[in-house]
């Protein structure tokens, strides 16, 4: 049970009725990691804007994005998110047998060289943000990634951080 008072389909309004009945047809329902947000449309606004931009971002591909929240969430504890990010990579192939193992070493997650390497360096920057070096940076370059890549990639590990934090903060519940 939520700490805070969400807000629910039944009783949303205005903006928050919007948003909800977009995600009920994108996603046949609306998650609790967006109910959260509810009683500040202002939050509720970014968070719904930058899931879009990440779900139709050109390069940074959903399977990346799900591994960088997953780890991240596995660092703060987040119980909600490591769920749902292991659903999403299931959808990737990635069985849930393998995660235990990633977990414990995200340099083994099934990715490219490229993205394995973007995983990394926002590991680090949620871990350790001081110890980011210019070498660090010129290595994506070097792969491939824009500054924009990882300017955004960086955001999205962040931003999970800080979710998850909510998340916690708030107790909210598993979606059912």
């Amino acid at each position: 049970m939520s700490l805070l008072k969400l807000i629910e389909k039944e009783e949303a309004t205005g903006r928050v009725a919007e948003i909800y009945e977009t995600m009920i047809n994108s996603m046949g329902f609306v998650p609790n990691a967006f109910k959260v947000y509810s009683p500040s449309t202002y939050v509720l606004d970014k968070q719904v804007a930058n899931l879009g931009h990440y779900m139709r971002h050109k390069t940074l591909s959903g399977k990346l994005l799900a591994f960088v929240r997953l780890l991240v969430s596995e660092q703060e504890q987040c119980v909600y998110c490591i769920g749902m990010n292991a659903g999403i990579l299931l959808q990737y192939g990635v069985l849930p047998e393998m995660l235990e193992g990633i977990k414990a070493d995200p340099s083994t997650a099934p990715l490219d060289e490229k993205e394995l390497a973007m995983l990394l360096f926002v590991l680090n920057v949620v871990k350790n943000s001081n110890g980011i070096v210019q070498d660090d940076v010129d290595k994506l370059r070097n792969l491939g990634w824009s500054d924009t890549d990882i300017l955004e990639g960086a955001y999205h590990g962040a931003s999970a951080v800080s979710a998850d934090m909510i998340f916690n903060a708030f107790k909210i519940d598993l979606d059912r």
